[in-house]
C-alpha cells in the first residue's frame, strides 16, 4: 500500500478486500506457485511468493476465514496468495489492496491462477480471463454525506449519531433484503433520504464509486429519485482524498457472486471500509460496521429505513424523497413506546399544601425545617403557614391571585411559600439579590396582589400570633373576623410562577399548577427511596425552579429541609461542614457548584451521610464524578442526572450513573420519568428514529400551563402533542433517543446558554444593552472553558458617541441584570462585522478589550504592604485572565462567585491566607483585601 494511501487510511484492512476459491485435492503447489509469478508480472503487481501451508484436519475452515479476514500490512504488497493444503481439497486465498486490485481484477486474477479443477468461486468470470490489463469497469457504489455526522458539514466533529460500546470494539454484520432487481440509483436516493432524516439537511452528499472512482451527488431530498446521477459531479481517485466518509455502500454485481457460494467466498472489505459499510449482493444489503463507532441495533433499523424508503422509490420514482416514509406507523408506534417514561400514574386529586398539611397531622413532631439554628417541626410549619395564609386573605389576596416572595433565606421563607399556597394563591419568587429594576419588573409583569419583602409586606407580620396587622387596623377581631379556613383549592390551581430569561429582551413567567409538582415526586419518590428518613438542603434559590424540587420534594415525602444561608451557598467550605453537621442525605446540585464542593470533599476528614445526589440545571460533564467515587462508592451512594426546564417542570428524565459511564464521558440524561413522554423531532416535526439528532419534545404530566400573559409565545412553545394526546413543550434542546429509551442531550438549538445552572437568553442581555441611547449596535457571546467557572459573557458594541464609557454601559446593565448575566467585558467597536447575508460575523470579532483598571499609587501602601499587594495582584490577574489595579473591583472586572472560589483556593495554596467567600464579598479590591489579611496577621 503506498505511504499515500497509508497516512489517509492507518487502518490497512479498511482497503483491503479478499477472495477464497476451492481447489482439487490434487491441486499441484508448484504449477500454482509458478503460474503466480507470471500472473501477478503480468499485472504489473507488487506482490511476494505464493505461500503454501499443510493444515490439520478440521481446521481448513478456521484457518480459511483466518486468513480471508487478514489484511495486508501498512506500506507492503499489492497482493498476498496463500494455499492452505488439507484433506478436503486445497482453499486458494487472495487479498489484495483495492487501490492496486479492484473487484474484478481480483476476480481475473482468480481465474487466471485456476486453470485447475475449481470447485467454487466467488469471483471467478470465464469471460474475463483474457482481460488481464482491462481496467475494471462494473460500478460500485459508494454513500456517505460531507465529511463526519452525515450532514452538509454543519456537525462536524459529532459523530456519534449511531454511537457504539468503546470496550468491545470488533467488526460485526448484519444482513437485511432488498428488492430483485434494484437499481443502484433507486438505492443511492433512498440512503440519501434516510441520511437527510437524520440530520434534517436537504441535500445530503452521497459518494458513488464508479469503476473504482468516486463521484459526490447532492441529493436533492425535495426532488424524486429519476435522473438522480444526472447531478454528479467529475470523479477523482478512491478513496478519495480529505475527511472520511461515515457511511457507504460497494456493490458486489448480481451474477458474480453464485447463489450456492459460501458467505465468505468473497470479502468485500477486511474492515469496514467507512464505519458504516453498506455491500450489495444481489437481493442482499449487508452492513458491516465497527461497534465502537455504531451500535448493532441502530445499524439494523438504519438498514431497515433504507429498505423501506427503497420500496417506496421502485412504486414511484417521481416521489420526493423527503416525502418517503422511512419508519411506518408500527415504527412511529415503537418510537413513541420507547419516549414514554414506564408506568402510568394516577392524576393527582389533591394540593401540595393538602399533603403537607396531612403529614403534619399524624407527624407533628418530626422535623420540617431548619436554617442558621432555627427550626420548626411540621406541626409548627403547618401552623406557621396556616397564619401566613389567614394573613394574605385579611389584606386581600384571593384564591387565583399572586403573591409576590423576596425574602431571605430562612424557615420563615418556606412557610411563607407553603402559606400563599394555603390562601389559594400562586407564589412568584424574587431573589432578593436581583437588582431593584429586574425585582420591580417582575412584580409589575406578574401583576402580585402583594409584595412579601423588598418593601412589600413584612414577613414577620405574617407569621407573627395573634390576628394579622391588617385586621387590627379594620378593629378588633372576632371569631367571624376573616376566614376561619383558607381556601383549600385543587390540583389544576396554579402554585408558582417562576421568571426565566427571555429572547425579546423581557423574562417569561412559566405558571405550573400543583398536580406536575406532585406527579414529579410521585414519580421518583418510591425509585429514589425518599421518606422521613431523609435530610434534604435548599441550596438553590427560590427564584430558580430547582428549588422547588428541592423544598416540595423534601416536604411532600415527610423529609427534613435544611435552607443554607445564601453565604454559607458561597462557601464550599462550610457548605460542606454543613452537610455532614446535618447528616444531609439528599444532595441536589448543579455541577458548577458540584464541582467546587468535590475539591473540599477530597480535602475533608469528616465523612458525609450522603446517599442520593442529584444533578440538573445544567449539562454534567460526568468524568468529574471518579473522584466522588472514590470516598463515596455506589452501593452507599446513588448518583443521578437529570434533564429538566422550568416550562416541564424542574425534571423530565434520570440517569443513575456508575465509575463506567463516568470514565465514558455519558451524556445520557436517562429515560423519561413514569407520566412524562419524551420525544425527539426534525424541523418539520416529524418523528427521528433513535440514533437521530433533532429538538426535544416533552409531553405528558410535566408539562406547564403556559406563560404569564404570553398568549402567542405560548401557543408557539407549548403545542398539541400528536402522539399521545394532550399538550407538548417544544425545548429548543438538541438530543437524540437510544433504542434503550434513554436521551442524550446535545445542547441548545438557539441562543440559550447556561451560566452557573441559570438558563439565559443572549438576546436578553442584548436588549437591555440596546435600551441603553449610548449603544447603537450590540453583540452577545459566550465563551466557555475547561471549568464553569471559565464561562463568561463578552458584549461588543458600537457606541452612538465615540466618547462614550463602557464601564456606564456595564453599570446600567448590572442595575437590570442579575449579577450571573452581567457581561464579564464591553468591547467597543466603530462596527459590528457582518457576513455577505449581513449576518454578525462572529469569527472575525477581536479579542475581548481587557478591563480598564486602576493604576498602582505606592504612595498610598505601605513599604511593607507592597510585597503583599503584588502577590494578591498577581493571582488575581491570573483567575481573571485581565490586568488588575490595585483598586479595581473583582466583580467589575467579571469575577463571580466561582472565579472567586478559585480566588481563594490559589490564596490558600500559596499560604497567603485562607479566607471564606465573606472577606471577598467585604474587600472587593487587592488593597482592601491585602489590609484585611495584613490586619488578621
Amino acid at each position: 500500500m503506498s505511504a499515500q494511501h497509508s497516512a489517509q487510511h492507518p487502518d490497512p484492512a479498511r482497503l483491503c478486500h479478499a477472495a477464497a476459491v476451492r481447489l482439487a485435492a490434487d491441486a499441484d503447489p508448484d504449477r500454482l506457485a509458478d503460474r503466480y509469478l507470471t500472473v501477478t508480472r503480468r499485472h504489473r503487481l507488487a506482490a511476494g511468493r505464493l505461500w503454501v501451508e499443510r493444515v490439520r484436519a478440521g481446521l481448513a475452515s478456521t484457518r480459511r476465514d483466518a486468513e480471508l479476514a487478514r489484511p495486508l500490512p501498512a506500506g507492503g504488497p499489492d497482493l498476498r496468495a496463500v494455499l492452505l493444503r488439507h484433506d478436503d481439497g486445497a482453499d486458494l486465498v487472495l487479498v489484495a489492496c483495492r487501490h492496486a486490485v479492484g473487484r474484478h481484477r481480483l476476480g481475473t486474477l482468480l481465474t487466471d491462477l485456476t486453470q485447475l479443477t475449481i470447485v467454487n468461486s466467488a469471483l471467478a468470470d470465464p469471460a474475463l480471463a483474457d482481460s488481464a490489463l482491462v481496467a475494471d469497469s462494473a460500478p460500485a457504489i459508494a454513500v456517505g454525506s460531507s465529511a463526519v455526522e452525515l450532514s452538509d458539514g454543519d456537525d462536524a466533529g459529532d459523530a456519534g449519531w449511531l454511537r457504539g460500546d468503546p470496550g468491545a470494539d470488533r467488526t460485526a454484520v448484519h444482513t437485511v433484503a432488498v428488492p430483485t432487481g434494484t437499481d443502484l440509483t433507486a438505492l443511492v436516493a433512498a440512503v440519501g433520504a434516510v441520511l437527510a432524516r437524520y440530520r434534517g439537511v436537504r441535500r445530503p452528499r452521497v459518494g458513488a464509486v464508479v469503476g473504482e472512482r468516486l463521484t459526490v451527488v447532492a441529493v436533492p431530498v425535495d426532488g424524486g429519485a429519476r435522473d438522480l446521477l444526472a447531478t454528479a459531479g467529475p470523479g477523482s481517485p478512491w478513496p478519495a482524498p480529505g475527511a472520511p466518509v461515515p457511511a457507504g455502500l460497494l456493490d458486489v454485481e448480481v451474477g458474480v457472486l453464485d447463489a450456492d457460494s459460501t458467505a465468505d467466498a468473497y470479502r468485500p472489505c477486511l474492515a469496514p471500509v467507512w464505519p458504516l459499510t453498506l455491500a450489495l449482493a444481489g437481493t442482499t444489503l449487508a452492513c458491516h460496521h465497527r461497534t465502537a463507532g455504531w451500535a448493532a441495533d441502530l445499524v439494523e433499523a438504519f438498514a431497515r429505513q433504507v429498505v423501506r424508503v427503497l420500496g417506496q422509490i421502485l412504486a414511484d420514482p417521481d416521489r420526493r424523497l423527503d416525502d418517503c416514509d422511512p419508519l411506518g406507523d408500527a415504527g412511529r408506534a415503537a418510537i413513541v413506546a420507547l419516549g414514554r417514561g414506564p408506568g402510568e400514574l394516577p392524576a393527582p386529586k389533591d394540593t401540595i399544601h393538602d399533603r403537607i398539611a396531612r403529614h403534619a397531622a399524624t407527624h407533628p413532631d418530626a422535623p420540617a425545617v431548619s436554617c442558621a439554628g432555627e427550626r420548626l417541626t411540621y406541626g409548627e410549619l403547618d401552623d406557621r403557614a396556616r397564619r401566613v395564609a389567614r394573613a394574605l386573605t385579611a389584606h386581600g389576596v384571593a384564591p387565583g391571585d399572586r403573591v409576590g416572595v423576596c425574602l431571605d433565606r430562612s424557615v420563615d421563607l418556606v412557610a411563607v411559600l407553603l402559606g400563599v399556597l394555603r390562601a389559594g394563591a400562586a407564589y412568584v419568587p424574587v431573589d432578593p439579590a436581583y437588582p431593584v429594576d429586574r425585582i420591580r419588573y417582575t412584580v409589575e409583569d406578574s401583576g402580585v396582589a402583594l409584595l412579601v419583602g423588598a418593601g412589600g409586606v413584612d414577613a414577620a407580620e405574617l407569621t407573627a400570633d395573634g390576628p394579622p396587622a391588617a385586621l387590627t387596623a379594620a378593629g378588633p377581631s372576632t371569631e367571624g373576623s376573616g376566614p376561619v379556613e383558607p381556601h383549600v383549592g385543587g390540583p389544576d390551581d396554579p402554585a408558582y410562577v417562576i421568571y426565566t430569561s427571555g429572547s425579546t429582551g423581557r423574562p417569561k413567567g412559566v405558571r405550573v399548577p400543583h398536580r406536575n409538582v406532585l406527579a414529579l415526586v410521585d414519580a421518583t419518590a418510591a425509585d429514589f427511596g425518599l421518606g422521613p428518613h431523609d435530610t434534604w438542603t435548599m441550596f438553590h434559590s427560590s427564584a430558580f425552579d430547582f428549588s422547588v424540587w428541592e423544598i416540595w420534594g423534601c416536604l411532600l415525602t415527610g423529609g427534613h429541609l435544611v435552607v443554607v444561608p445564601h453565604l454559607v451557598v458561597r462557601s464550599p467550605g462550610e457548605f460542606h461542614a454543613l452537610l455532614a453537621a446535618e447528616r444531609v442525605t439528599v444532595l441536589n446540585q448543579t455541577p458548577s457548584a458540584f464541582a467546587q464542593l468535590l475539591d473540599v470533599d477530597r480535602r475533608a476528614a469528616d465523612p458525609l451521610a450522603v446517599r442520593l445526589v442529584v444533578f440538573g440545571g445544567e449539562p454534567l460533564d460526568a468524568r468529574m464524578l471518579t473522584g466522588w467515587y472514590d470516598r463515596h462508592p455506589e452501593p452507599d451512594c446513588r448518583v443521578v442526572n437529570m434533564f429538566g426546564i422550568t416550562e416541564t417542570t424542574v425534571h423530565v428524565t434520570a440517569q443513575t450513573l456508575d465509575r463506567g459511564l463516568a470514565l465514558a464521558g455519558s451524556r445520557s440524561v436517562g429515560r423519561a420519568l413514569p407520566g412524562w413522554r419524551v420525544y425527539v423531532l426534525d424541523p418539520a416535526g416529524r418523528l427521528l428514529p433513535p440514533g437521530a439528532a433533532g429538538e426535544i419534545h416533552v409531553g405528558g404530566a410535566g408539562v406547564a400551563d403556559g406563560y404569564l400573559h404570553r398568549p402567542e409565545l405560548t401557543a408557539e412553545r407549548f403545542r398539541p402533542d400528536p402522539f399521545s394526546g394532550g399538550r407538548m413543550y417544544r425545548s429548543g434542546d438538541r438530543g437524540r433517543l437510544l433504542p434503550d429509551g434513554r436521551l442524550e442531550h446535545l445542547g441548545r438549538l438557539d441562543n440559550q446558554v447556561k451560566v452557573r445552572g441559570y438558563r439565559i437568553e443572549l438576546d436578553e442581555i442584548r436588549q437591555v444593552l440596546l435600551d441603553d441611547p449610548a449603544a447603537l449596535a450590540v453583540a452577545v457571546l459566550v465563551e466557555t472553558g475547561a471549568e464553569a467557572a471559565d464561562t463568561r459573557l463578552h458584549a461588543y458594541v458600537v457606541l452612538a458617541d465615540a466618547a462614550g464609557s463602557v464601564a456606564e454601559l456595564r453599570r446600567r446593565a448590572a442595575r437590570l441584570l442579575p449579577d450571573y448575566m452581567v457581561p464579564a467585558t464591553i468591547t467597543a467597536l466603530p462596527a459590528l462585522p457582518l457576513t455577505a447575508n449581513g449576518k454578525l460575523d462572529a469569527a472575525r470579532l477581536p479579542a475581548p478589550a481587557a478591563a480598564i483598571t486602576a493604576p498602582a499609587d505606592p504612595a498610598c501602601a505601605p513599604a511593607d504592604d507592597a510585597r503583599l499587594d503584588e502577590r494578591i495582584r498577581a493571582i488575581w490577574q491570573r483567575v481573571l485572565g485581565t490586568e488588575v489595579g490595585p483598586e479595581d473591583n473583582f466583580f467589575d472586572l467579571g469575577g463571580n462567585s466561582l472565579l472567586a472560589l478559585r480566588l481563594l483556593r490559589e490564596l490558600r495554596d500559596q499560604g497567603l491566607a485562607d479566607l471564606t467567600p465573606r472577606h471577598l464579598y467585604l474587600h472587593q479590591t487587592v488593597r482592601g483585601l491585602a489590609e484585611a489579611i495584613g490586619a488578621a496577621r
